[in-house]
């Protein structure tokens, strides 16, 4: 019956759009990350010298993702029972994982592995500001705070900040990507009717 149910919430949360968006970042970057953004990168030596489109292309990734947390319904099934919140993270995390696995398996055949790895840490820390950005300003506007975290990764290229160029295992990135995960969750779980009950235990 779970399976069945988990099947029914992903149709309607259009999981079949969502996966097709994500595979087409993907064969983007595989055919067309190498080439950089014609825009001035003010961090660099020289003013012509952008970052690829591969850098980039995991914030699209990311905020469609963020589309199953939209729809209709979206207000009611936050304040649903424990049984509908666990289908909704059953969907999210297989959604997840399913756009990962893609993600990787074309970035690794276009370039190699480890920029498949690359491309995947990318996607889940914007995607974890993608989620902050939801609870903050509203669904439909998931893009903005990963909007804004990209420019100072564009004008700024190499620096410390910049997990789109570090390794693989450059331990920095990977925090900052589970730092990003924890706050996106948590601004997941933060629901209204879960606030009011902590403010109310608090007083």
């Amino acid at each position: 019956m779970y399976g069945s149910d988990l099947l029914r919430y992903a149709r309607v949360h259009r999981a079949g759009s969502i996966l097709a968006g994500t595979a087409v970042v993907a064969v983007l970057s595989a055919f067309f990350g190498g080439t950089r953004i014609a825009l001035p990168s003010i961090g660099s030596a020289s003013l012509s010298t952008g970052v690829p489109y591969r850098h980039e292309l995991p914030l699209l990734s990311a905020v469609f993702l963020t589309a199953a947390f939209g729809g209709a319904m979206s207000a009611h099934e936050e304040t649903g029972a424990r049984t509908m919140h666990r289908l909704r993270n059953a969907y999210c995390i297989g959604l997840t994982l399913t756009a990962c696995t893609l993600s990787f398996g074309t970035e690794a055949l276009a370039v190699g592995p480890e920029h498949g790895v690359v491309f995947v840490r990318s996607v889940l820390i914007w995607l974890g500001l993608a989620l902050l950005s939801i609870r903050l300003l509203g669904h439909q506007l998931g893009w903005v705070i990963p909007m804004a975290s990209a420019f100072p990764l564009i004008w700024y290229p190499r620096n410390w900040w910049d997990w789109t160029a570090k390794p693989a295992t450059d331990p920095v990135s990977w925090a900052v990507a589970v730092i990003a995960l924890a706050i996106g969750i948590t601004a997941t779980a933060a629901t209204p009717w879960r606030r009011q009950v902590f403010l109310r235990r608090r007083k």
